[in-house]
Order: structure tokens, then sequence, then C-alpha cells
């Protein structure tokens, strides 16, 4: 007689199913990148005023031929003063994911929610490096709410399908 408690040849640890849901982020990158200081030098004199900065917040995915899912998140500030503009940036940060285990009717906010939400931390770094690269203090963005913008976005009709396997916000 044994005190071994072999699990049946394939059975995950504590019974957990093969399909639990789950996302795994398998790649990140930067699909582009810009920053313009089109008044450099002189927009760096710490004398003037604080700027006035609009935000821009877009969400965007779409399904593979693989099976994954590429999720793009686009952040935007343009900063200005009454004297004209400071900086913009513009970053497209991507994601390469893989969902299991969650039924088709919530890979939509999977992928416009939760997605964005691993992503944003990096997001936030390259664009606070390239403000503080451009001579500026870092331009920390402060934490989005997605579930927010993709619920405000949706009771307005702006989620659409755009193609085939493809789900976005404007």
């Amino acid at each position: 007689m044994t005190d071994t408690n072999a699990a049946a040849p394939g059975a995950l640890p504590n019974g957990a199913d093969a399909q639990e849901p789950g996302v795994r982020i398998l790649a990140q990158f930067i699909r582009d990148l810009s920053f313009e200081n089109p008044r450099a030098p002189d927009a760096l004199r710490g004398a003037a005023a604080q700027p006035q900065i609009d935000l821009g917040v877009e969400m965007n995915a779409r399904g593979r031929d693989d099976g994954l899912f590429e999720v793009d998140l686009k952040l935007s500030a343009r900063a200005a003063r009454e004297d004209g503009p400071v900086f913009h940036v513009e970053l497209v940060y991507g994601g390469v994911f893989q969902i299991a285990g969650v039924p088709a009717q919530e890979i939509e906010p999977v992928l416009l929610i939760e997605c964005p939400r691993f992503l944003f931390p990096f997001a936030r770094r390259v664009i606070a490096d390239v403000t503080s690269d451009g001579g500026f203090p870092p331009f920390l963005l402060d934490p989005i709410d997605f579930a927010g913008v993709y619920a405000a976005r949706k009771a307005q009709g702006a989620v659409e399908q755009t193609a085939p396997g493809q789900v976005g916000h404007a």
C-alpha cells in the first residue's frame, strides 16, 4: 500500500479545468511613436504657465489566423499654452495575446478592457521617457478606467465590428 496521490494522466493539479479562463501576453511592442517639440528650445523655459493637456485614448483588437489576438492601445497627449503648442506625443503600443476558456460573447470586453489594462503601464513609461528625453518633466498619465471607457463608447455605439475578427474604439 502506498501513500501517493497520483493524478490521472493529463489531469491538471487541484482539479483545474483545461478550459479555465486565462489571458497570456505573448509579445508587446511599440507599433508607432511620434514626439513633436515644435518650439524647442523656447518652450523648455520653466517660467511659462502650465500647459493645457488634451488626452486621447483608443483601443483596437483583431483576431489572427493562428488563433491569437493583436491589441493596440493608442495614447496621445497634446500640450499647448496660450502662445502655441508645447509638445505632441502619440504612441500606438501593441500586444499579442492568447485567450483561453473565455466564451465568445465575452471576448470583446476582454480584448478592449483587460488587454489594454495589461499594456498601459508599459505605454505610460514610454510616454514618460519620451517627454523627458524631449526636455520636459516626465509626463505621467493617470491610470485609465478602461472598463468605463469601453462602457461609455459601447453606449454611444462607437464599438463597431470593423471587419471580421476586428473590434475597436475610435
